[in-house]
């Protein structure tokens, strides 16, 4: 029996039943960064039963970061778990978010060692991912939000509320660290967590982080039911980069679509946008002789995809 607060037991039981459903080994990883919710879920894996090692990004953005990183390590030694440090440098395309996720991750693939790799990502952060992906029009694929398990990462605490992972540390004596960036407005998450949502759950009444949290689980369901046939139909009108359009001509546009997008995947389009997948999509349901359509490329070239004779093809196109 699991002895603790209630907090405790519920995040205990929380990743137990996410080990029970996902897991054929008790040997983890933990994303580690001194905050909260990667600190409550480190202990939680640990009381658990499984064996954790935590792994500490370093993004080296802030002065002092690397003392930072060598705390939250020694508190994962504390609780029994084995820990390292991996310093990364931040860079690239897309801003300073999505570049310190691309370390991030990489870091964690390469210090993984085929393990699988805990992230602390909570309800209040799946809410906030649906709320963005639905600000931008992004689709039943961004509204569906982050999977409890797409392997290799695993998210046990995306039923726990964040104000139960500080109460957790604060119980077990943990040192959280509190990141600046959580509470500079330049980000958008931090001002729809500070913001919108707050004034979204006064004015509908409260709920609206769990209700939204729910629509994510609806959603993944939903796109689950579509992803089946639509694997079925790429596989049965996709030859590299041709695309025969017979087999999608009575196809329903949720699994139409999906086809078009996952094509252009493997085709070299890394993550169509929606404009780019409903262009093609007209070159499907719409055709009346319009020009390229671009889906990507690099320096060198553009990809650009065109109809011909019922066939969708892929080509490079020097600059």
């Amino acid at each position: 029996m699991t002895s603790g607060s209630a907090t405790q037991r519920a995040l205990i039981g929380a990743v137990r039943r996410f080990a029970q459903q996902h897991l054929d080994d008790a040997s983890v990883c933990v994303a580690l960064s001194g905050g909260a919710d990667s600190l409550a879920l480190t202990a939680a894996a640990v009381h658990a039963g499984l064996s954790v090692h935590a792994v500490v990004v370093d993004h080296r953005l802030q002065a002092g970061s690397a003392e930072v990183a060598r705390r939250a390590a020694r508190a994962a030694e504390t609780l029994g778990a084995s820990a390292q440090v991996c310093a990364v440098t931040v860079d690239g395309a897309g801003g300073l978010e999505a570049a310190a996720r691309r370390a991030r991750y990489a870091a964690l693939r390469e210090a993984r060692a085929r393990r699988p790799v805990l992230l602390g990502h909570t309800l209040d952060d799946q809410a906030e991912t649906v709320l963005l992906g639905l600000g931008r029009g992004s689709g039943a694929r961004s509204l569906a939000g982050m999977r409890e398990w797409s392997a290799p990462w695993g998210r046990p605490l995306l039923g726990v509320r964040r104000a139960q992972t500080r109460a957790a540390c604060a119980e077990w004596s943990l040192p959280v660290w509190d990141d600046p960036h959580n509470d500079d407005p330049r980000f958008t998450r931090v001002r729809l967590r500070r913001e919108v949502l707050p004034l979204l759950d006064d004015v509908l009444g409260g709920g609206v982080p769990q209700a939204l949290a729910r629509t994510a689980r609806q959603l993944q369901d939903d796109g689950d039911a579509l992803d089946a046939p639509a694997a079925e139909l790429l596989a049965e009108c996709a030859y590299g980069r041709v695309l025969d359009l017979e087999p999608l001509s009575d196809a329903p546009a949720a699994v139409r679509t999906r086809v078009l997008r996952d094509w252009l995947r493997s085709v070299g389009a890394p993550e169509p946008a929606f404009r780019v997948v409903t262009a093609v999509d007209d070159l499907v349901t719409d055709w009346h002789g319009q020009g390229p359509v671009a889906v990507g490329g690099d320096e060198e070239a553009r990809l650009v995809v065109t109809r011909r004779a019922g066939e969708l093809r892929v080509k490079r196109v020097p600059r």
